[in-house]
C-alpha cells in the first residue's frame, strides 16, 4: 500500500510516518502542501490508467493549496477520485466537516493524534 502524507509541517509528516510504519504501512511518500501532493498524484498516473497511491492523508490548512482544495481536485479527477482520503486537522467547524464528508472522505482525525486514533480510523475506513 502506497500512502501520500500531506502537511506543511515536517514534524507532523514525520510523526504520521512513524505511526504508519509501526502499523506495517511502510511505503509512505510526503508532500508539503496540496499543490505538491496533486503534482505527485498526477505524476503517479502519467503512464497508468490508475493512481500509484492507495491512500491520501492530508492536513486541512496549508499554504499554496489547502487540504479541502486538494480533496476537491482529487474527487474531480476521473482517475484519482476513488483514492481513499483521510483529513487530519485542527479544524472543527461543523460546515467544513460536513463539506469534506460530502466529498467522500474515509475519516476525519483531529490533531493532536496518536497511534491508537490513527489505527482506529484506518480500521474503520477499511484500510487496515
Amino acid at each position: 500500500m502506497r500512502i501520500l502524507i500531506v502537511d506543511d509541517k515536517a514534524s507532523v509528516r514525520s510523526a504520521m510516518k512513524r505511526i504508519l510504519t509501526t502499523l506495517g504501512l511502510k511505503d509512505v511518500i510526503e508532500a508539503e502542501d496540496g499543490k505538491e501532493a496533486l503534482q505527485k498524484l498526477n505524476e503517479s498516473i502519467q503512464e497508468k490508467s490508475q493512481s500509484g497511491f492507495n491512500l491520501v492523508i492530508s492536513d486541512m490548512e496549508m499554504p499554496n493549496m489547502s487540504g479541502l482544495e486538494l480533496l476537491r481536485s482529487v474527487r474531480n479527477n476521473n482517475i484519482l477520485k476513488e483514492i481513499p482520503f483521510i483529513m487530519v486537522t485542527t479544524v472543527t467547524a461543523r460546515d467544513i466537516i460536513i463539506e469534506v464528508m460530502r466529498l467522500g472522505i474515509q475519516a476525519y482525525i483531529i490533531k493532536p493524534f496518536n497511534i491508537g486514533t490513527v489505527a482506529l480510523k484506518l480500521k474503520q475506513a477499511g484500510i487496515i
